[in-house]
């Protein structure tokens, strides 16, 4: 897992949060739909890289 990755993957997360917090505020469902996209998206390559890591810190192949 590179750190350019994981920075980028939590700032796309963090940005979702914020996003979707300003749309619950402002009472904008589009902006809450976005900002949710966006979390969820940043959670989910974090997760991916997180996987990718653990499986090539265990050599690679699962036999």
């Amino acid at each position: 897992m590179t750190v350019s990755r994981t920075s980028r993957n939590q700032a796309q997360a963090m940005k979702g949060r914020i996003t979707e917090e300003l749309g619950r505020v402002t009472r904008n469902r589009r902006l809450r739909r976005r900002g949710r996209a966006d979390r969820v998206s940043g959670s989910l390559k974090q997760a991916v890289e997180k996987a990718r890591g653990a499986f090539r810190r265990n050599g690679g192949e699962s036999r």
